[in-house]
């Protein structure tokens, strides 16, 4: 049975009532899910029975993207899952965190230019198909396909350069998104994932049609209401330098209509009762 040190008690303790509460921004990658801070907190100090309960216990897709997403990310760090595999080598959800932490691995070993890093994004690609194969119904591995998407910058795989719907879109991976989104029509992560492609490509004109082609179908509340403030991020940063721009960027069209389009589609959700996506 775990035990929790004084200090430790008290800080989760904390960090429950600030999540209650509302009233503050939270600064850690589980934000509001208190369970799931729990479980990262863990995970970081080479404890994975709280993860394995969490994962066990998710059923909603939304929180099932969202918590293994950032278990991942805490995971890969370390060799946690090897451990945790060598003692429970059949738990759920351990195969796909697993996946996931691949997946994360050789975005790193790219965005680091290791030579390595299209042998790493082949295993993961692997892991990913093999994911899917045992649960055709979660779109996680898919979301995972397409966060590789950008290793491939050459575009050399055939899904990487399907032709869209939109004719005034160029071909992508959109194969993927299409598949993420039949499992799991608007998660957040596929669209994330999809803007990031072509940021990273420098396709900046293309990832700003991509969000304006998504967002007329947004509806209020979800949280890609905010997928808008991360392409007035970039623009932001892309000011760098020119100081005047910069200081009147947020008061200015379009940036400001979409803080505030994101802040009442959000307000309004939370009137309702429903859960704060900030």
């Amino acid at each position: 049975m775990e035990t929790l040190t004084p200090d430790r008690a008290r800080s989760r303790s904390e960090a429950e009532a600030v999540a209650r509460s509302g009233d503050w921004p939270i600064y850690h990658p589980a934000g509001l899910d208190v369970q799931l801070r729990r479980a990262v907190d863990d995970l970081s100090a080479g404890r994975w029975l709280s993860t394995g309960r969490l994962l066990a216990a998710t059923r909603e897709p939304g929180l099932w993207m969202s918590r293994t997403q950032v278990l991942a990310l805490v995971a890969a760090r370390s060799a946690v899952l090897d451990d945790w595999a060598r003692e429970e080598p059949s738990a759920p959800g351990l195969g796909l965190l697993r996946t996931r932490v691949l997946v994360e691995r050789a975005l790193s070993a790219a965005r680091q230019g290791r030579p390595e890093a299209w042998r790493m994004e082949g295993e993961a690609r692997q892991a990913c198909w093999e994911a899917s194969s045992a649960d055709p119904s979660d779109p996680v591995p898919w979301v995972c396909l397409l966060a590789l998407a950008v290793v491939d910058r050459g575009q050399l795989r055939p899904e990487h350069r399907v032709r869209p719907t939109d004719p005034l879109l160029p071909g992508g991976p959109w194969g993927l998104l299409d598949e993420a989104l039949r499992r799991d029509p608007g998660n957040r992560e596929a669209h994330h994932r999809m803007y990031r492609y072509w940021q990273e490509l420098n396709r900046h004109a293309v990832a700003g049609d991509f969000v304006h082609a998504v967002m007329p179908s947004v509806a209020g509340g979800s949280p890609l209401a905010a997928l808008p403030l991360y392409l007035s991020v970039d623009q932001y940063r892309s000011l760098r330098g020119q100081d005047g721009l910069v200081r009147r960027q947020w008061m200015r069209e379009p940036h400001y209509p979409r803080i505030q389009f994101a802040y009442e589609s959000w307000k309004s959700s939370e009137a309702g009762g429903g859960r704060s996506r900030t």
